[in-house]
Order: structure tokens, then C-alpha cells, then sequence
């Protein structure tokens, strides 16, 4: 059976997540499957590179499918986008792969962006796409609390109590912090790239360096959270509305 690699873009606001739940509630991952369950009847089961949380958005979600059909790639990610409709999700791009290709297994690393603005008057076109709060924050301090968690470090104080890893240790091999002019205000952007991440590990560290930018932390203390090793010590979850998997990264780029 043929194997074709899905690049998929979704807004997660409407979707429980992107894995399949019992009947009734919408998931990323049963949609995609349904369609393609119109393509080529029977059930489906696809693979993805990363299971992102209810709210949670995606640019670049790599996952995969098997077809008994050879589809041409072209017409397979249009086929499927036409049986998503008025989902919001889209299939951006779709190439047949080898068959030991897996989204999850051979993905070599993972890139995540949350997008957090500052500014007291409401988001609108942005609403339910960032994370809004309505004081300044120092990207300076954001900066020197972040660079504390680059490298390979026990990540118990920003793991969710729920996270599967078999470990909290990871390697963060880059968090970047950049602030854009937004009417009224800042757009502060989080980009952070590793391996793979424990659930929930993102978000605790863009409510932890918040907890520095608003001057509540110094920035030494989130070297001193990070060192304990104890969840309570963490800042606040942030929500989930301001973070997008943005892209999966494979020893070859599939979609090339």
C-alpha cells in the first residue's frame, strides 16, 4: 500500500485536540481520518509528529496515511481538503513516501511558536489566536530567565502531571524570543525547537518567563524552578490559544 506523508494546517479552537476521542467529540485526527474514510472506505488510522492539546494550532503537522489506491499527491491533498470543508483544516501539502517513513518515529525534531501579546485594549482579528495580556513586559528579562533552560535538563517543574515520557529529561536546543509592534501594543513570539517535548512543557515556560517579563520573577529564579525539579514550583500553565506546531523536522524533507 502506498504511504503519503499530510502537512497539515488547522486552527485548533474548535477541536478537542488532535487525537481521536470516543464518538461525539471532534478531534484534528478524526476529521482527517473521515475524509479519508470518503476516499477509500474502511477505517483509517494516521500518525502524526506531535498530539497537540485542545486549543492548541498547527502550521506544519506532519502526519501519515496508508491508501490502497496510488494517488497522484496533488489531487490526494485536494481530494481531502474538499471532504474537510467547512472544517478548519488544510491539507498545504502531500507526497508519497517510503513505506519505513513515520511522522512520529522518524521526525528528528519538533519546532513550536506561541504568540503572546501585551496591550490593554481586546484582540479582534487575532481573538482566540494569542495569548492577550494587558501589561508591558520586559523582553530583556524573558531573555536572560530563557536562556537558563537551554540544553539538556531534568524538565520535571514544566511537565504536566498527565505527561506519558518515560523521562523528564530533554535537550531545549534553542528558545528565541522576538517582539513585533502590535496596534497598542507588543506581539512577543516564542520559538522553541527540540527533539521532543513533555506535554504541557512549552506552555510552562512561556507562563514562567511571562511571570519575569511582568517583573513579578527575577530571572535567576527560573534557573532555580528548573533546578528543583518539582512541579508546583512553575509558573502558570499559559493557555492554550497562542501555541501552533509549527513544523516537524525529518532526516529528509518529505515534501520536497
Amino acid at each position: 500500500m502506498p504511504r503519503y506523508a499530510l502537512k497539515i494546517e488547522y486552527d485548533g479552537g474548535p477541536f478537542n485536540g488532535w487525537q481521536r476521542q470516543p464518538e461525539g467529540q471532534l478531534t484534528v485526527q478524526g476529521a482527517v481520518e473521515a475524509a479519508l474514510g470518503r476516499l477509500q472506505p474502511g477505517p483509517h488510522t494516521i500518525a502524526a509528529a506531535g498530539r497537540t492539546d485542545a486549543g492548541v494550532h498547527a502550521l506544519g503537522q506532519v502526519a501519515h496515511c496508508d491508501l490502497a489506491k496510488d494517488w497522484d499527491p496533488f489531487r490526494l491533498g485536494g481530494a481531502i481538503n474538499a471532504h474537510l470543508r467547512p472544517l478548519p483544516i488544510s491539507i498545504v501539502a502531500c507526497a508519497q513516501v517510503p513505506d519505513d517513513f513515520h511522522a512520529r518515529f522518524s521526525a528528528m525534531e519538533r519546532r513550536y511558536l506561541f504568540r503572546l501579546v501585551a496591550r490593554r485594549a481586546p484582540v479582534t482579528h487575532d481573538r482566540g489566536l494569542v495569548w492577550q495580556v494587558g501589561h508591558d513586559l520586559d523582553i530583556g528579562a524573558m531573555r536572560e530567565g530563557a536562556a537558563h533552560l537551554i540544553g539538556l535538563h531534568d524538565f520535571t517543574t514544566f511537565r504536566s502531571s498527565m505527561c506519558q515520557s518515560a523521562s523528564p529529561v530533554k535537550t531545549l536546543d534553542e528558545i528565541t524570543i522576538t517582539q513585533i509592534d502590535y496596534p497598542g501594543g507588543q506581539e512577543y513570539r516564542f520559538a522553541l525547537r527540540a527533539r521532543s517535548f513533555l506535554h504541557n512543557q512549552v506552555r510552562s515556560i512561556v507562563g514562567t518567563l511571562e511571570r519575569v517579563g511582568a517583573g513579578n520573577w527575577e530571572p535567576d529564579k527560573v534557573r532555580q524552578v528548573l533546578e528543583a525539579a518539582h512541579r508546583p514550583a512553575c509558573g502558570p500553565v499559559c493557555p492554550p490559544q497562542g501555541l501552533y506546531l509549527r513544523e516537524a523536522g525529518y532526516p529528509f524533507d518529505p515534501f520536497a
